[in-house]
């Protein structure tokens, strides 16, 4: 996978809205919130003009147009360059090509588990399966929804989403199991831990 320039993916979420025609940062900004982009990609609003700034740097876009209505403010409108369509093509390849290590949170959460008491894990668990369980049946509604109205090249993140869900909730209610049986091994040793202290 090569380096990239710039490694925000809210730079690529730019980059692929302005593939679709020249806009000034707010209609940007319009355009990924009414796309829904804002539930696959973490989107700050503030730094939006820094990320437009900074494409604009490295070549990868440009103003294509200053407009002017009434007596609001100039907005400066910016198209994507070839050199962008370019990096959006090789950075889209190369994210959906190459799996990359996350740093999800739950797992770092489940890297340090021992400081918990395992009875107090099952009662942390079971909530967040619960939760899980209710995501997940809003999620498919909402998706069910869609499908009504959009091709489903435009939902592929939200059903991975949904999928990513009900796949941690099977897993979840897996390790509940073993941990309300007994069967987890080391669960006296990790029990045995607490008591001590």
């Amino acid at each position: 996978m090569r380096r990239r320039k710039l490694r925000n993916p809210l730079a690529l979420a730019v980059l692929a809205t302005l593939w679709q025609k020249p806009m000034h940062p707010y209609e940007i900004a319009q355009t990924l919130r009414r796309q829904g982009k804002d539930s696959s990609t973490k989107i700050n609003y503030g730094s939006l003009y820094t990320v437009v700034q900074s494409l604009e740097k490295h070549g990868f876009v440009e103003v294509t147009d200053v407009e002017r209505q009434g007596n609001r403010p100039e907005r400066t409108v910016y198209g994507i360059t070839a050199a962008g369509r370019q990096e959006t093509t090789e950075w889209m390849s190369d994210l959906v090509a190459y799996p990359a290590k996350e740093y999800p949170i739950f797992e770092t959460a489940l890297s340090l588990l021992g400081v918990l008491h395992p009875d107090d894990v099952v009662t942390l668990l079971e909530e967040r399966l619960e939760a899980l369980l209710v995501q997940a049946a809003s999620s498919r509604g909402a998706l069910e929804k869609l499908y009504e109205t959009l091709p489903r090249l435009f939902l592929v993140e939200n059903e991975f989403q949904l999928h990513m869900v009900e796949a941690e909730a099977e897993w979840v209610r897996g390790f509940l199991d073993e941990l309300k049986s007994g069967a987890l091994p080391g669960i006296e040793e990790w029990k045995a831990l607490h008591e001590k202290t």
